[in-house]
């Protein structure tokens, strides 16, 4: 009657089959602690999955564009005591395009939305590097280095910033959940700091080429999500979970070691 209630329909015996499935699954089991999850090759790629997207989220420099922000506004003309409402616009902006993240992210699914973030992320450092070192030769430049600090924020918003959070729910099972959520959390605040001690030192060593970091890491991300990250719209745990199956014991499988569910069903019967 409460799951009813949630989803606002009577008819969820799919749901409720895929729940019952997962249950199944992971009888017997208990939950698993963070270091397990390092140990259990089974669940390799999918920790490797997290941690790369977990780092990605600081890493990638959309925090930092707020160092920049104030001085941008300022040399495009804003007005010093108006400057600290648009740098609110903006933390606006990555708070509305998340919520419509949250919106879409079922109809487009999610590698689309962090690939075109983490793509549209790479343009925009670039186009933001070369205006922040022609400002003071060209009059409109900082105009150019506003739109890139707002299109950066949105591009974060509506990919990395409302897809990387589900993604531990839908790699991992019940028993593991807590503990990938563990180590996603603790990802976020350990890049968090060191992206926050390390870029005044990179602003000094770069100057106005000090998204290049950023850059790397952006366009190392998008290359990952394509190459390595299935698509999880549409599909229950188990058949997301036999997709990260077939690459952990991928060696495996090729050498007739790993049976996959079915085979094991046929064998076995």
């Amino acid at each position: 009657a409460a799951l009813q209630k949630l989803r606002g329909t009577s008819d969820l015996s799919a749901e409720l089959e895929e729940m019952l499935a997962e249950q199944a699954a992971v009888k017997g089991q208990r939950a698993k602690n963070p270091w397990e999850l390092f140990q259990n090759p089974a669940l390799r790629w999918q920790l490797v999955s997290i941690v790369v997207l977990s780092s990605a989220m600081q890493l990638c420099g959309n925090d930092s564009m707020y160092f920049y922000a104030a001085y941008v506004f300022h040399e495009a003309g804003i007005p010093q005591d108006k400057i600290p409402y648009v740098v609110i616009g903006t933390g606006s902006c990555e708070l509305i395009t998340s919520v419509t993240c949250n919106m879409i992210i079922d109809y487009a699914g999610r590698r689309p939305l962090l690939l075109g973030g983490y793509i549209f992320m790479a343009g925009w450092a670039i186009v933001f590097m070369v205006a922040l070192s022609q400002q003071t030769q060209i009059s409109w430049m900082p105009y150019l280095s506003m739109a890139c600090i707002f299109a950066y924020i949105l591009s974060f918003g509506i990919g990395p910033a409302g897809v990387t959070g589900v993604l531990p729910t839908e790699v991992f099972d019940q028993m593991s959940r807590p503990a990938a959520y563990m180590i996603c959390g603790s990802l976020l605040w350990f890049n968090l700091f060191l992206v926050g001690t390390a870029f005044p030192f990179i602003v000094k060593s770069l100057a106005h080429f000090c998204y290049i970091p950023f850059l790397v890491v952006c366009v190392c991300t998008a290359l990952y999500v394509w190459f390595f990250l299935p698509e999880t719209k549409g599909k229950s745990f188990l058949e997301i979970s036999e997709e990260f199956r077939k690459r952990n014991f991928k060696s495996k499988t090729r050498a007739g070691f790993y049976k996959g569910p079915e085979e094991i069903k046929t064998t076995t019967l």
